[in-house]
């Protein structure tokens, strides 16, 4: 690692996807420019979404078979391991945890969420999985015949849960709901998918809300009614929490827990971009909203990179997100809020089908299941339906599922 210097061109806060991509962008746009990539993370950039996905059903089992190679192809001066503290917007300088100062050019905002944990909780035995260190943590943890309990019923606890079975621990996926992904998906998916996970091992407690985990010679956890589960190790699937401390703490404008752009990407600070997980931007088709999948990472990050080399490109996209459960899959845009009313239109065999989720009669999201190359037009359907040139009676017919 190189030594940090005193100024750069622009600097890059965060170290996932989203930092990689507006090097990349910053790279094409500056090829002289200085780029400084300050990241927490011990490790460097990663496509993330493996560490619940490839990682443990693919060629490779090492993360490091998904980096990103940011600092090799970009010549950014990549510090990992480096946490920022501070953010002076008007003296155009960032002060790390070890005292260093730095100044830029332009700054841009990318330090993502953090995996929510349970307050109290500090036993090694209890993983959460959002980094390099923690899939490596919680592949230690998964030894065969180990019983794993996964907690939450969301993207990231079903994947999780999915992926586990392959080791050979056994997995119980403890949820909220009354069926796992039911507050996404109509009861004739959510259906199926129990009986998929089901079928391999997987076993499902629903209604399930952690009340208290017991650190003892086992883990107990015990729910807000109901039985106690036991367990050798706990995966926690709470959700993220955004890292606008940073940005609040330099008086940027904060919305809810997310840090408010404009079309350009800039915050309220001048010469202070922001993307990813934490930027609040005005998406074309849904209004104003954050979003954190790794589609919006790239897009936005890409888009920041261009900026703060001078272009002035809006950011004009509304990003997409996937996932593989066993082996269905589906992609998305939009709300996927099964308190929505839902229109389904599935293939002959049943085996795919896409979901139009209504707000007053107008499309917020579509759900691909087991459907593919089908994003962009349904993204088109949501834009005629808002627009109202696509009534609810045209939209079996808009997207052919499978």
């Amino acid at each position: 690692m190189s030594q940090l210097a005193s100024r750069y061109d622009h600097v890059i806060i965060g170290g996932g996807v989203a930092a990689d991509a507006a090097a990349r962008a910053l790279r094409a746009a500056a090829p002289e420019a200085s780029i400084a990539i300050l990241s927490a993370d011990p490790h460097s950039p990663v496509y993330r979404p493996a560490l619940s996905k490839d990682l443990w059903h693919g060629e490779s089992a090492d993360p490091d078979s998904q980096d990103l190679r940011t600092a090799e192809d970009t010549g950014a001066e990549l510090f990992t391991g480096i946490l920022v503290t501070e953010l002076g917007p008007r003296s155009h300088s960032v002060v790390t945890a070890r005292g260093e100062v730095i100044h830029y050019g332009t700054a841009l905002l990318a330090m993502g969420s953090s995996a929510r944990r349970f307050p109290g909780v500090h036993d090694a035995r209890v993983a959460t999985l959002r980094t390099v260190g923690d899939y490596r943590h919680l592949r230690a943890l998964a030894q065969e015949g180990a019983r794993i309990v996964v907690v939450g019923g969301g993207y990231i606890g079903s994947e999780v849960a999915a992926a586990l079975t392959r080791t050979g621990a056994e997995v119980t996926l403890a949820h909220p709901g009354r069926q796992l992904l039911g507050h996404m998906f109509p009861s004739s998916l959510t259906a199926h998918i129990e009986q998929v996970y089901t079928a391999h091992g997987v076993t499902l407690v629903p209604g399930f809300r952690l009340s208290r985990l017991d650190a003892g010679e086992e883990l107990v956890l015990h729910p807000e009614a109901g039985e106690a589960l036991q367990a050798d190790a706990v995966l926690l699937g709470l959700g993220a929490e955004l890292n606008t401390n940073l940005a609040r703490h330099a008086g940027l404008d904060v919305e809810g827990d997310a840090v408010l752009v404009d079309p350009f990407l800039r915050t309220s600070a001048p010469d202070v971009y922001a993307a990813g997980d934490i930027a609040l931007f005005d998406d074309p088709l849904l209004g104003l909203r954050h979003v954190e999948h790794v589609d919006h990472a790239e897009a936005s990050g890409a888009v920041a990179g261009r900026n703060m080399a001078g272009a002035e490109e809006t950011y004009e996209h509304t990003p997409l997100f996937f996932s593989d459960l066993f082996d269905d899959g589906y992609e998305a845009v939009g709300r996927l809020d099964s308190s929505l009313e839902m229109r389904e239109v599935w293939n002959a065999e049943r085996t795919a089908a896409v979901v139009h989720y209504l707000d007053a009669g107008a499309v917020e999201g579509v759900l691909l299941w087991n459907t593919w190359d089908a994003v962009d037009r349904a993204r088109e359907v949501i834009a005629a339906s808002q627009a109202g040139s696509l009534g609810v009676e045209e939209l079996d017919g808009q997207i052919a599922p499978g």
